[in-house]
C-alpha cells in the first residue's frame, strides 16, 4: 500500500507482535492511496475502521472485505499529476485490538488522605491490577487516539491509575468508617469500584472487565498502633485467656503421654470430619469468568455481536462521541448535548478543594490531598 504501488491491488492486514497495541493505523505515517477493490482482512479480536477523506466510513468485523474507494488502478497515477503524483483521495485503516489487556497496574503515587473516625487523619497507599478492553472502536479513536499511528495499553495505564485512585478515595469516604474495618472488604469493594470507574471509561469507548485490590496500607506508625490495639484486645476478655491457658495445658499433657493423651487423640479424631468440612468451605470454587455479552449503550439490552443497530431501540451501536458532562451519546455533527446542553467539544473542569486548594478529577467527592468532602 502506498504511492509507489501503481498497478497491483493492496492486501491490508495487521498482526500485533508485542501483544500490547490497542490500535494500529495503516499506513503508520500520514494517509495513503487505497485502490478500488483492495482486500481487507480482519481477524478475530480485531475491528477495522476505514477513514476516507478524513471521515470514518464503516467499521469492519472479522472476515475478508473488499474496499471500494475512488482510487482506480493505473488511472489514479494519471489523475494525480497536478498533485505531484500524489493522489488527493486519501484513506487509512485503523485496526483496533478488541482483546482484553490484562495485568495493568494501578496504585497511589502519593498517599491519599483519609479521615478515620478512630485514628484521625491518616494517609493510605493502595495498589492493585485491572483489565481493560475496547468496546466502542469508533468512539475510542475519536475521543482518545486521534491521529496517532500506534496506541498501546501503556499510553493510558498511568491515567487510568489516577482515575481508579480518585474513585477509590470517594468510595472509602462514603463507605469506610475506620481502617480497622478493612479486612474482608477487598472483594466487594473491587466490584463496586469497577462499576464506578466504568462510568469514566465509557466516555472513551473502553470497558473495565476486571479490577482487583491487592493492598490498602496505612503508614508504619498507624500499623503499629493497630497491632498494639489487637494485642490488647486478646486480654480484654478474661474467659478467653483462661480458655487459652487450659488448651495449652491439654496440649502439654498430650505430648507427655498417658490416658489423657489417648482421650485427647480420640477427641481430635472425632473433630476431624468437622475440620475438613470447614476447610472445604475455603476452597477456591470459582470458575473462570467470561466476558459480558455485547450490550446496547442506550437501552442496555443484549444484542448480537455483528449487529450494527440495536434490535430493541434502533440505536446505532458504533458510538462516535459522548457528552463529557452527562455521558449522552452524541450524533457525529452535534454541537450541543440534547440532554444537558453542554457543548460537544467542552470538557468538565477539575474540582478545586475549598480547604487546601488542590485540584481533583471531575465528579470527585473527596479531596485526594486533605480528605475533606468537595
Amino acid at each position: 500500500m502506498g504511492s509507489n504501488n501503481v498497478i497491483f491491488l493492496e492486501i491490508i492486514e495487521w498482526f500485533d507482535p508485542t501483544g500490547q497495541e490497542m490500535l494500529h493505523r495503516i499506513p503508520e505515517e500520514g494517509s495513503g492511496e487505497i485502490k478500488y477493490g483492495a482486500q481487507l482482512t480482519v481477524r478475530e479480536s480485531q475491528v477495522a475502521v476505514l477513514f476516507y477523506q478524513g471521515k470514518a466510513l464503516h467499521p469492519f468485523l472479522p472476515g475478508r472485505h473488499t474496499l471500494k474507494t475512488a482510487n482506480i488502478p493505473i488511472l489514479n497515477k494519471i489523475l494525480s499529476v497536478p498533485w505531484a503524483f500524489t493522489s488527493p483521495l486519501r484513506a487509512e485503516v485503523y485496526f483496533v485490538n478488541t482483546k482484553v489487556f490484562t495485568n495493568l497496574k494501578w496504585g497511589t503515587r502519593d498517599p491519599v488522605a483519609f479521615k478515620d473516625s478512630e485514628l484521625g487523619l491518616i494517609r493510605l497507599r493502595a495498589h492493585g491490577i485491572f483489565n481493560v478492553q475496547v468496546v466502542q472502536p469508533l468512539l475510542f479513536i475519536n475521543s482518545l487516539v486521534g491521529t496517532l499511528g500506534q496506541f498501546t495499553a501503556g499510553n493510558i495505564e498511568e491515567y487510568l491509575s489516577q482515575v481508579i485512585v480518585s474513585r477509590l478515595n470517594d468510595y472509602m469516604g462514603e463507605r469506610l468508617r475506620s481502617v480497622l474495618d478493612l479486612p474482608g472488604q477487598y472483594e466487594p469493594w473491587a466490584e463496586g469500584l469497577r462499576t464506578k470507574v466504568q462510568e469514566d471509561l465509557a466516555h472513551f469507548g473502553l470497558g473495565l472487565t476486571h479490577l482487583y485490590i491487592n493492598t490498602i496500607t496505612p503508614p508504619a506508625d498507624v500499623q503499629k498502633a493497630i497491632d498494639d490495639r489487637s494485642k490488647l484486645g486478646l486480654f480484654q476478655d478474661l474467659n478467653r485467656l483462661l480458655q487459652l491457658k487450659a488448651a495449652n495445658a491439654l496440649e502439654k499433657m498430650a505430648e507427655t503421654g498417658g490416658g489423657a493423651s489417648e482421650g485427647l487423640g480420640l477427641g481430635v479424631g472425632l473433630m476431624m470430619p468437622g475440620l475438613i468440612q470447614q476447610m472445604a468451605k475455603f476452597g477456591d470454587g470459582t470458575t473462570p469468568s467470561t466476558l459480558p455479552s455485547l450490550q446496547c449503550p442506550d437501552c442496555g439490552r443484549s444484542v448480537p455481536g455483528d449487529a450494527r443497530f440495536c434490535p430493541q431501540c434502533g440505536h446505532q451501536l458504533m458510538v462516535s462521541s459522548k457528552c463529557a458532562g452527562c455521558g449522552k451519546n452524541l450524533p457525529p455533527a452535534a454541537r450541543f448535548c440534547s440532554r444537558c446542553g453542554l457543548p460537544a467539544d467542552k470538557t468538565p473542569a477539575r474540582k478545586k478543594c475549598s480547604h487546601c486548594g488542590s485540584e481533583n478529577l471531575p465528579q470527585a467527592s473527596f479531596c485526594n490531598h486533605c480528605g475533606e468532602r468537595l
